[in-house]
């Protein structure tokens, strides 16, 4: 998905203007009396216009002050605090696992503590409230998560990509009986993804997958080059190398006895839909390829109706957006322009600054960190409609209306134009989905965690249908 690379760095910006600079809160008058920062403190960060929510609990005991943390949208409970100090009114907490600390200032009531963030080189503000007694914490709620046992076999594999010297690991999922079974890979965005494609709390691939196998298609999903237990640099990677991996991950299933080797076909979300035509064009045994959220235009039209279509989800004023786009373009111009990262660096510094007058150094030189990598540049070079062109193979399109990063107004027409000289070609654009393909309000993406559905049942049962009908035998009902 793009959230991770295109729309962190492209949202980052905006939200740094909004919120200002990240700045301990006003301490006020001194407190009559020392109170305690033991028990329950809920709150949220707001991350690239993703709200994750936190839960600190505070305890007491013979060497002092203790406690874990919870990052509830992110399904990771039970992370300890390495120091907690509390002098006066003013509280520190430090969380060695993650690299956070936390420093805020208890009002007079003492249920509330104000202060922000810190993790890397960035600041967010931050206030925590206080839980009362019987409140019950936040649930993350994902009904669509599924539960072992599964009525299917599920094996962890390992294959390789042996021209890059890639070791990667996955999950093969299989139907219940002999086979063979027409089989899939499941190709993610982009973003450091592993093998579910996990997104505040959302773990769209092991949805998907469980869905496809339960319709007796077999399921490869794997972690990217150099996360998980995949060996290999994610770093210095770009979509080619993705592709290199997700050819190899078919090649893998061809050798597997339970597959049929003529029924191997790929499904690529949001840049795994642009990776995933690359390689039915370079691998001609692929049966078929589903694109969900790909892009059909180059990748810098695309950053670029991201940042409008974001801004105006969150409530930005025309003038305001308009701003941003030229800025946003001149950062794209930059890029496209000068090769070098060194000599691309400060004048990308100078844009953040004129965009973000507000943000420290430290968090300019984040986002420019983000945006001045080979990746980036490859992407916005990039045109999919050549390579759509050349696909022989059947293939399925489905976008959502609500799509705020991949839009289907910009894309899905020539992605379908390019796509015109294939006679097997099926093109959905699904009412009311955002880029997650979850039943959206607006499409904003502060609601993906908040919907707790991870895939919407019609996503779910199109791709199934669309492929069973594509994997069975000549002649067969």
């Amino acid at each position: 998905m793009f959230e991770y690379r295109a729309v962190a760095a492209m949202a980052l910006a905006w939200l740094l203007v909004q919120a200002g600079p990240a700045t301990s809160a006003d301490p006020g008058p001194p407190a009559a009396v020392v109170r305690t920062v033991v028990g329950d403190w809920d709150g949220a960060l707001n991350v690239s216009a993703v709200k994750l929510r936190l839960a600190f609990h505070v305890t007491s005991g013979a060497t002092g002050l203790t406690g874990t943390l919870d990052s509830i949208d992110q399904q990771a409970n039970g992370i300890p605090l390495t120091k907690v100090e509390m002098t006066g009114d003013k509280v520190h907490i430090e969380i060695a696992a993650v690299r956070g600390s936390f420093d805020g200032v208890l009002d007079p009531s003492g249920g509330t503590l104000a202060g922000e963030w810190r993790q890397g080189p960035g600041a967010l503000p931050l206030q925590l409230t206080r839980r009362t007694a019987g409140q019950a914490q936040a649930v993350l709620r994902r009904p669509q998560t599924p539960l072992k046992p599964y009525p299917y076999r599920e094996e962890e594999v390992a294959f390789s990509d042996a021209a890059a010297n890639v070791r990667l690991a996955g999950t093969l999922t299989l139907p219940q009986g002999a086979g063979p079974f027409p089989a899939v890979v499941l190709v993610a965005g982009s973003g450091p993804n592993t093998r579910n494609e996990p997104i505040v709390g959302h773990e769209l691939f092991l949805v998907l997958a469980d869905h496809l196998t339960r319709h007796g298609i077999a399921v490869l999903r794997y972690d990217k080059r150099g996360t998980g237990r995949s060996t290999g640099d994610y770093g210095k990677a770009t979509s080619y190398d993705f592709a290199d991996d997700a050819r190899a991950a078919a090649a893998y299933l061809r050798t597997r006895s339970e597959i049929d080797p003529g029924h191997v076909g790929l499904i690529g979300h949001s840049e795994g839909g642009l990776i995933v035509p690359m390689v039915a064009v370079r691998d001609p045994s692929t049966a078929f390829i589903v694109m969900l959220a790909g892009p059909g235009v180059n990748g810098a039209a695309v950053w670029l109706e991201q940042l409008k279509l974001i801004l105006a989800a969150t409530g930005a004023p025309p003038d305001k957006i308009a701003v941003a786009a030229g800025q946003r373009q001149r950062m794209i111009d930059i890029l496209r322009s000068e090769p070098d990262p060194d000599k691309a660096a400060p004048p990308l510094r100078a844009v953040m600054r004129e965009q973000a007058p507000q943000a420290t150094p430290a968090q300019i030189d984040a986002v420019v960190a983000q945006i001045n990598t080979r990746w980036f540049r490859e992407f916005f070079a990039f045109e999919p409609a050549p390579v759509l062109r050349q696909v022989r193979c059947p293939v399925l399109v489905l976008g959502g209306t609500k799509d705020v990063q991949v839009s289907t107004a910009q894309n899905l027409p020539r992605i379908r134009e390019a796509l015109s000289g294939n006679p097997d070609v099926e093109i959905d654009e699904i009412p009311g989905l955002n880029h997650l393909f979850q039943t959206a309000r607006t499409g904003a993406i502060s609601e993906y965690s908040e919907i707790e559905e991870t895939m919407a049942p019609v996503a779910l049962d199109t791709v199934a249908r669309w492929i069973r009908a594509h994997s069975r035998p000549p002649g067969a009902p």
